[in-house]
């Protein structure tokens, strides 16, 4: 297997030709994205691997405005993000930090968030690329991209040099088969497949990551790496963060879906699977 990585170089040089998009951050007042999003995209704006004149916008029930908001975001930068923060880039970041306040099922709250996208779009003199990144309760999935059909702020595939629309959505993806089924059944009816993103944060772990290259490419475990040799696995989460903020995701998500069938099984499947086909 061929393993290889990316230089930062590499990585810095398309940043420089990516072109700047807008990111709406549904859920932005949640757990999620104060822990992992804002400040993992922080790092790649230090880094320079994230397009500078890049928008965010956050977009949840909260009754934050976007001074409350960046406020927010610098504390958890400050907590969670790998490179330190720095004031004065992050004056720069924050500077393209937005936030508004919506339902995930209101009609006429989606009407006035794409009017303030195609304004912030107009202003910077930006194509209007929009990504959405879904960070809400699982049972607002469906409600978000339907409204965002409805809006028309997500546009129905896309063809070269047009602008483009793309929904990411973190798991769990469904509580059930019938429920995942039903759910790409909205997703397909707004968008086509090459514009969904189903993600799980936990796989882009360095550690994770690394699972894959110390299987199949090293010369030591690769051979032995088997049924032969190995009696038994265990995989232990050792969580340091309780519930928090988070009861009512709990109530209807529970540890189970929240951690075990995603995490935990995606752990197991870099373990146990076979070598993947280029």
């Amino acid at each position: 297997m061929d393993v290889s990585r990316v230089s930062i170089s590499a990585g810095q040089n398309r940043a420089a030709e990516a072109k700047p998009f807008v990111l709406v951050i549904f859920g932005a007042s949640g757990d999620l994205t104060r822990r992992k999003i804002i400040p993992a995209i922080y790092s790649l704006y230090c880094d320079q691997l994230w397009p500078a004149d890049t928008m965010i916008l956050g977009y949840a029930r909260s009754g934050l405005d976007d001074e409350s908001f960046r406020m927010q975001m610098k504390q958890a930068v400050a907590q969670y993000s790998r490179t330190p923060l720095d004031e004065q880039v992050w004056a720069r970041f924050a500077a393209n930090l937005y936030y508004q306040q919506g339902q995930y099922d209101n009609g006429a709250d989606f009407s006035r968030l794409r009017q303030r996208v195609e304004s912030m779009t107009a202003a910077a003199g930006i194509s209007a690329n929009y990504l959405f990144y879904l960070s809400t309760p699982p049972e607002q999935f469906a409600p978000v991209v339907e409204q965002l059909g409805l809006s028309g702020l997500a546009r129905r595939g896309c063809c070269d040099g047009e602008p483009w629309s793309r929904v990411v959505i973190e798991k769990p993806f469904g509580r059930d088969l019938q429920s995942a089924r039903a759910l790409n059944q909205t997703l397909w009816r707004v968008l086509e497949e090459t514009q969904i993103y189903r993600i799980d944060h936990y796989l882009g772990k360095e550690t994770v990551q690394n699972l894959l290259v110390m299987r199949f490419a090293n010369s030591i475990f690769e051979p032995i790496w088997n049924h032969k040799y190995v009696d038994h696995v265990q995989i232990t989460v050792s969580e340091t963060l309780g519930v928090q903020r988070r009861g009512s995701y709990y109530d209807q998500a529970g540890a189970i879906h929240d951690i075990v069938q995603n995490h935990v099984m995606h752990l197991l499947c870099l373990v146990a699977m076979e070598p993947p086909h280029a």
